[in-house]
């Protein structure tokens, strides 16, 4: 059976060192994460995959923007399969923000970071359109604060979007706390191959 739990202040995570900083909480999930076999990674992926694609509020959308798994993420791409009637838009990187395109198999290319994204002569899609945004990171915690890679580009990106925010990842990088700065857009939701989380809103 598939569960949907609201984060709340019992709620428990795996704790790392308060004292580590952004850059080094960055580097110690990031070393975590390429220690995953490739195995759990794909097991791991295609039952967060199943979370999703069961969860209702992905019925109830129309437009979603998702990512291509990059470094250990977790992959996708199986839900493209599974919800078959949403419309899956992907991000491209076009100096320091982010462009819109749908998604198309047939026309990836690798950016020079290593990941695959749309051909930039894909047709653009409007931010405004998104409903909901699937969200990577190297690591959330249960007040919805994201840690990326440090380029910022969803944190610019975020800002320009009305889309709910689903922030993924792998339980094993989901912690009681990360450090925020005040540029940091902070998710609705977190979802895990264990768990959706409905993040509480701070006041």
């Amino acid at each position: 059976m598939v569960t949907f739990t609201v984060a709340g202040p019992d709620a428990v995570y795996p704790s790392v060192d308060k004292s580590m900083t952004k850059l080094e909480l960055r580097r110690h999930f990031i070393t975590l994460r390429q220690a995953l076999s490739a195995e759990w990674v794909a097991a791991s992926s295609a039952a967060l995959c199943e979370r999703l694609a069961a969860w209702p509020v992905l019925h109830q959308v129309h437009t979603v923007l998702a990512y291509l798994a990059f470094r250990h993420e977790p992959d996708l791409k199986p839900l493209f399969d599974m919800l078959e009637q949403v419309q899956w838009v992907l991000p491209r990187i076009e100096g320091q923000r982010l462009r819109l395109h749908p998604y198309d198999p047939a026309h990836l290319v690798r950016h020079r970071f290593g990941m695959l994204e749309p051909a930039a002569d894909l047709p653009l899609v409007d931010p405004a359109a998104i409903d909901l945004a699937l969200v990577p990171g190297v690591s959330f915690d249960r007040q919805g604060v994201r840690l990326g890679f440090g380029g910022g580009y969803y944190d610019r990106f975020l800002p320009t979007t009305p889309a709910v925010r689903v922030g993924v990842c792998f339980d094993c990088c989901l912690i009681d706390a990360l450090p925020r700065d005040p540029h940091d857009q902070r998710m609705d939701w977190v979802a895990t191959e264990a768990q959706i989380l409905r993040i509480v809103p701070e006041g």
